[in-house]
C-alpha cells in the first residue's frame, strides 16, 4: 500500500463541520481497490503542514456507522501519503466520572460489531497485526497535553466499546460507547498509520439511566452537547497538528513487522 503522490502527512477524520479547519483547501476524488470512500478528501494547510480531511459519514451524513466503507477511507488517506490520523468522534459515557462535554483520549477498544469488513489482508498471505496498542502512544500523549493547555476537561485514556448500531446500547463496564471506532482504528494499524482518537462525551449511557444513577437525555440534548464542543475540538486538532514533531517515535510505523507467516 504505497502513496501515489504525497499530498498530506496528517489526516483528520470527523464530521463535516471540520472542513473549516483547513485554509485554501481543495477537494479531490480518490479511487481505492475497495470502492469509493465516504466523500471527497479535502487537502489544505494548518500551521504550514499539509492536512487531508475526510468526513466519516459523508458531507450530508449519507452513511450510518454500519454502512461506512472504512477500508476505502483509510486506504484513501494512506494513498495520499498520510502517516498520522487524528479522529474526532462522539460517544456515550459509561462512567459517572466522564461527564457530558468531557473529552477522552482513547487507548483501547472492545469490538461488539458484527459482519464489518475489517482487514486489508484477505489473502493469499496470512497477515496478523498485533493490536496490543491500537492507538498511537506518541500522539495520545500530545493530545492530552494540548487539551490540558486549552483548559478542556480531558481524560488521558479510556476504553471504547464499539457497537453495531444503528440502535443504542446498554452495556456497562468500560469507559465509553460508540459505533465507529471499529474497524477504523484497526485498519489504520494495518496501514502503519499513527491513529489518535478524541471522543467527545455527549451523554451518559442508558445503562446508567437504568441503574437510576443519572437522568435520561433526549436526542436533541445529545446534539446540543456535541455542537457546543465542536469549536473546542477544532482548536484541539489545530494545536495537536502544530505540536506534532516531524519524526514518529512510536511503533505504529512497524506494525507489519513479523505479522506475516
Amino acid at each position: 500500500m504505497l502513496a501515489q503522490k504525497k499530498q498530506a502527512q496528517i489526516g483528520v477524520i470527523g464530521g463535516s463541520g471540520f472542513y473549516s479547519l483547513l485554509s485554501d483547501s481543495s477537494e479531490i476524488k480518490v479511487e481505492t481497490p475497495f470502492g469509493p470512500p465516504s466523500d471527497k478528501v479535502a487537502i489544505g494547510k494548518i500551521s504550514g503542514k499539509q492536512v487531508a480531511f475526510l468526513s466519516r459519514h459523508g458531507t450530508t451524513h449519507d452513511f450510518p456507522p454500519h454502512k461506512i466503507n472504512y477500508r476505502a477511507n483509510i486506504w484513501a488517506l494512506k494513498s495520499l501519503g498520510v502517516e498520522r490520523i487524528l479522529a474526532v468522534t462522539a460517544c456515550g459515557s459509561l462512567q459517572r466520572r466522564i461527564r457530558p462535554g468531557d473529552f477522552v483520549v482513547l487507548d483501547q477498544f472492545v469490538d461488539r460489531t458484527r459482519g464489518r469488513l475489517d482487514t486489508f489482508y484477505d489473502g493469499p498471505f496470512a497477515t496478523h497485526v498485533s493490536l496490543a496498542y491500537p492507538y498511537c502512544s506518541q500522539t495520545n500523549k500530545l493530545a492530552f497535553k494540548q487539551g490540558k493547555k486549552l483548559g478542556i476537561k480531558i481524560h488521558p485514556k479510556g476504553t471504547m466499546v464499539v457497537i453495531q448500531g444503528p440502535q443504542f446500547f446498554t452495556k456497562m463496564g468500560w469507559d465509553a460507547v460508540n459505533m465507529t471506532q471499529y474497524p477504523e482504528v484497526v485498519l489504520a494499524k494495518e496501514a502503519e498509520i499513527c491513529y489518535c482518537a478524541i471522543a467527545i462525551s455527549t451523554d451518559w449511557d442508558v445503562g446508567l439511566v437504568v441503574q437510576k444513577k443519572v437522568k435520561p437525555v433526549s436526542a436533541e440534548k445529545i446534539k446540543e452537547v456535541f455542537k457546543k464542543n465542536i469549536e473546542k475540538a477544532k482548536k484541539l486538532m489545530i494545536e495537536i497538528i502544530k505540536a506534532l514533531p516531524e519524526k514518529r517515535s512510536c511503533i505504529c510505523s512497524e506494525a507489519l513487522k513479523g505479522a506475516r507467516f
